[in-house]
């Protein structure tokens, strides 16, 4: 088993995790002067879930990320739950000292009872200051927590999004981020925990806004927002991934307009990493969309663009015919993959990918695909699947039709199953398109 720093076994190689001990929650998503600037929960004494303190890694591209020491520690108020962060580019709450704007991180202080605190960075995101007043938002229900924090400049008002009790979460307004009135309240079935909230344009058009608002599952709504009230299209929130270990979701903040995207992060929460330092992963980064499908509005993701800075080796097919036992990728051999495919059902059964180890899966007689003991539906456009899938040490996320639906699961594979292979069942399928990125590691 190797044990070298951040190349031990089950190390991730391109999917962010702590250097050592335990790892759960994105908090406080926050792009700023060019870094991204990525805080999560963790564990500073044990490999187990426990003394819940915010770590803190940065990163120029999302890829290749720089742990520095932990920015907020707990205190009087409690132990550091999960939360976001922005930047007060206006300085509304009056913390700025010098040319920086200040950073402000919004996070529950896990007492009795759990309240929402603030602290603020003066010099870039590099150390942080509790306010002194905290909390900014007392009790409003037990076990109230996750608050999420957008600009709503229309209003100039802060608006906060948070997690109360079941399946019902808050909304509240603030001018300053540190007085906070509460607008009201939804009800979302099927949800719990860590809510975000951002407007996104529907097809790219900046003429067709709609606000988007998930729950921890990435599960969500789609509606209006005036500034005061949320307006959900529809009472039931979609789901959004298919997966087994996809949680805890949040998106950047301050990302800047030039590049307009909107860049969502999970916690691949349930991984297995036996006898290694560290325990649990993030997900890879992914790119939002809105898009319209014939079943409406969906919210779409794929790998953010930057994954092609560790691509390596490629392996490329373009209009070929695979006939049932036939493998096409039986020469390729590793443990870090970027696998991009257009694939013509033809009178196939189905098609699938074996991944060291494991199958993604396609039945057409079922139109679904399967993957790690998961299934989604999926149709095919003009008789055609488009897949991208990802694949590290201890993960594997499948992208179908352009990220309609995507399955993110962790895996355990052992170190000596390295070999890809691709088959067709029941007759022969079209690859119209098939690369193979071999990758570097990110570390």
């Amino acid at each position: 088993m190797t044990q070298t720093e951040y190349h031990e076994t089950y190390r991730p190689q391109f999917h962010f995790t702590a250097k050592k001990n335990w790892l759960n929650d994105p908090n406080g998503l926050v792009y700023y002067k060019g870094t991204y600037h990525l805080f999560f929960q963790h564990n500073p004494e044990g490999i187990d879930w426990g003394n819940m303190t915010w770590g803190h890694a940065v990163s120029k591209d999302l890829v290749h990320w720089q742990q520095l020491d932990h920015a907020i520690y707990p205190n009087n108020l409690g132990t550091i739950y999960s939360g976001s962060a922005v930047v007060d580019w206006n300085n509304t709450a009056g913390f700025q000292e010098r040319d920086e704007k200040t950073i402000v991180c919004i996070y529950t202080s896990a007492g009795e009872p759990f309240t929402q605190s603030i602290a603020y960075s003066t010099d870039g995101g590099r150390t942080f200051t509790p306010y002194e007043k905290n909390p900014v938002v007392p009790n409003m229900a037990e076990g109230n927590r996750d608050p999420k924090v957008i600009r709503h400049e229309p209003t100039k008002r802060w608006i906060m999004a948070l997690y109360k009790a079941g399946n019902t979460f808050a909304f509240l307004s603030s001018p300053d981020l540190k007085k906070w009135t509460h607008l009201h309240d939804i009800e979302v079935p099927g949800c719990g925990e860590c809510p975000d909230f951002f407007p996104m344009a529907v097809d790219g058009d900046t003429n067709n806004i709609q606000w988007v608002w998930t729950a921890a599952n990435g599960n969500y709504l789609t509606g209006s927002f005036d500034g005061r009230k949320f307006t959900p299209d529809s009472p039931e929130a979609q789901r959004a991934d298919w997966g087994k270990n996809y949680y805890a979701v949040q998106t950047w903040s301050d990302i800047p307009e030039k590049d307009g995207r909107r860049i969502q992060v999970a916690w691949m929460n349930g991984g297995n990493y036996p006898g290694m330092p560290f325990n649990q992963q993030m997900s890879f980064p992914c790119e939002m969309t809105l898009r319209s499908v014939p079943e409406g509005v969906r919210l779409c993701r794929q790998p953010v663009k930057e994954i092609e800075t560790l691509h390596d080796k490629e392996h490329s097919w373009t209009n070929l015919i695979v006939k049932p036992g036939d493998n096409p990728l039986a020469s390729i051999n590793g443990d870090l993959f970027d696998i991009r495919a257009e694939i013509e059902l033809g009178k196939s059964t189905e098609f699938s990918f074996t991944i060291r180890g494991e199958t993604v899966r396609y039945s057409a007689k079922e139109e679904t695909l399967s993957c790690l003991d998961a299934t989604a539906p999926i149709e095919p456009v003009d008789g055609k699947i488009t897949l991208q899938i990802l694949v590290d040490r201890t993960s594997i996320e499948v992208y179908a039709q352009d990220g309609k639906v995507v399955m993110t699961s962790c895996f355990l594979s052992q170190p000596e199953e390295t070999a890809l292979g691709f088959a067709a069942v029941g007759g022969e399928v079209k690859i119209i398109s098939l690369t193979v990125y071999e990758l570097n590691p990110a570390w």
